[in-house]
This record gives C-alpha cells, sequence and structure tokens, in this order.
C-alpha cells in the first residue's frame, strides 16, 4: 500500500470525527458511533482507528505507520434523524466497496458535504404529533371533545418546542415551556368542564414530551459497555422527564386545580 503523508492522514481523522460527530448529534448509539468512524478510517486506508466517546465529547485517534494523530470535538445535541444516519452509513458502505482509491478522500467528503439535512415542514409535524396525541386520548376512552382539546394542545406544544429548539434554548427550559403549554391547554377541560373525563387529556397531551429514543439508547449504551455515556444520557433522560412534570404542575397550579390523576 503507498504510504499515506501527514497532511493526507489528517484529512482522513477529520472524516472519521466528523462521521462520528454526526452520527452523536442526531442520536445514534454509541456503538454504531464508533464502528462507522473506524470502518471509516480502515477504508481510507489507516491501520488503526480509536474512538472514545464522552456524554458531550468525542476523542478519535488514526494510526498509520507507527504515526498517530488525535483529535477531539464537542458535540451539539440535535434533533433524532435517522435519515441522515441512514445516509452516513450508505457512506461507509460505498467507502468500503470503492475498488479505485484514487481521490477516495475527495469523493468522501463530497459525499458529507452534500448529506440530505432536511426535514419535513414545522406545521407538518405538529399537526401529526397533535394526531398522535389525540389518538391516544381516543384509544383510552376520551370523547370527541376530549380528543379534539387534545389535538389542540400537542399540535401547540409541539410548534412551541420545535420554535424554542430552532433559537437555542436550554432543552430543559424547552421542555418545561412546551409542558406547560400543553398542560395549560389539556387542563381547560377542568376548567370548563368539557368532555367525559378531563384526566385523559392532560396525560395525553403530554405524550410528545416522553423521552423514548434517548431513554432506549442509553440503555442500549449500557448494555454494550458503554457505561459513562450512557449513565449521562439516562440523567439526561429523567432530568427531561423532571422538567416536564414541573411544567405540568405549573399548569395545575395556575388553574388552582388541585387533584389530577386516574
Amino acid at each position: 500500500m503507498t504510504s499515506i503523508s501527514y497532511v493526507k492522514q489528517q484529512r482522513i481523522t477529520r472524516l472519521c470525527v466528523r462521521c462520528g460527530l454526526l452520527l452523536m448529534q442526531y442520536g445514534a448509539e454509541s456503538a454504531v458511533v464508533v464502528d462507522l468512524s473506524k470502518r471509516l478510517g480502515l477504508a481510507l486506508g489507516m491501520n488503526s482507528v480509536e474512538c472514545s466517546l464522552n456524554f458531550n465529547a468525542i476523542t478519535l485517534t488514526t494510526i498509520c505507520d507507527e504515526r498517530c494523530i488525535t483529535t477531539t470535538r464537542d458535540t451539539i445535541n440535535q434533533s433524532i434523524n435517522v435519515n441522515l444516519l441512514v445516509q452516513i452509513q450508505q457512506i461507509v458502505n460505498k467507502t468500503e466497496a470503492t475498488v479505485d482509491h484514487n481521490e477516495l478522500i475527495d469523493r468522501t467528503t463530497l459525499a458529507f458535504d452534500e448529506l440530505d439535512k432536511t426535514v419535513y415542514p414545522t406545521w407538518l409535524v405538529s399537526v401529526f404529533v397533535g394526531a398522535s396525541c389525540a389518538a391516544f386520548a381516543y384509544l383510552n376512552g376520551g370523547s370527541w371533545s376530549i380528543t379534539a382539546v387534545t389535538f389542540i394542545a400537542g399540535m401547540v406544544a409541539m410548534f412551541t418546542r420545535i420554535y424554542l429548539s430552532k433559537h437555542h434554548f436550554n432543552p430543559f427550559i424547552t421542555v418545561i415551556v412546551t409542558a406547560f403549554i400543553a398542560s395549560l391547554i389539556g387542563a381547560t377541560t377542568y376548567y370548563f368542564d368539557i368532555g367525559n373525563n378531563a384526566d385523559i387529556a392532560v396525560a395525553s397531551s403530554v405524550l410528545l414530551l416522553v423521552p423514548s429514543f434517548p431513554l432506549i439508547n442509553s440503555l442500549s449504551d449500557i448494555l454494550k459497555g458503554y457505561v459513562n455515556i450512557g449513565v449521562g444520557r439516562a440523567v439526561f433522560t429523567y432530568m427531561l422527564t423532571l422538567s416536564a412534570c414541573v411544567g405540568i404542575v405549573m399548569a395545575l397550579v395556575l388553574l388552582r386545580i388541585q387533584h389530577w390523576g386516574f
């Protein structure tokens, strides 16, 4: 194999850490982040790639001809984007399958530059989230009026959450405000005596705040040996849940509703 220069190894290192960084930011579990980062480096000509993850950082080392280059990057949590994760995996698979290594680094870099990061429109996501909350309310015995209030609450809450996230608010503050708005609208069923069971409206309105994906990732990380980042993700998930509870209680206290529950 042709000897790889220091500058070329630097570019490969940046590509590998970029791959891992994107995977972490958009919701991949730790085992996938490490596996794809290593596979990309090996496919580009490295002898070995070592990767270490923390909750908010990634450290990666490439080794070639007994020469090591190490880099560290901070991560910023983004919304879950499975489509982006699949695209990155396809890039790695394509790089591994390439026989002609001429300009392979340039082609791989271009593929990362052209990643499709488009998401569904905010209004469309809000409508479908509202519909899912309304469906949950209906399946739990809510009347049509309860279902309608839940739909409005879920839709407005999701719109608020996306708006605050786009403006880089603290994630815990975002969840508190979202839970407050969802519960405030849902709790109007208590205040105005709407429907057959107001408890269903309040419970279903905050369904969108259940951190299922991060919770599954944290458990998966712990079971696969990535205890450090797994515990970090679990604590983050529990704090999100606590924030949602704070928002719900604030809304109920504001409306002077003295009891809530089935």
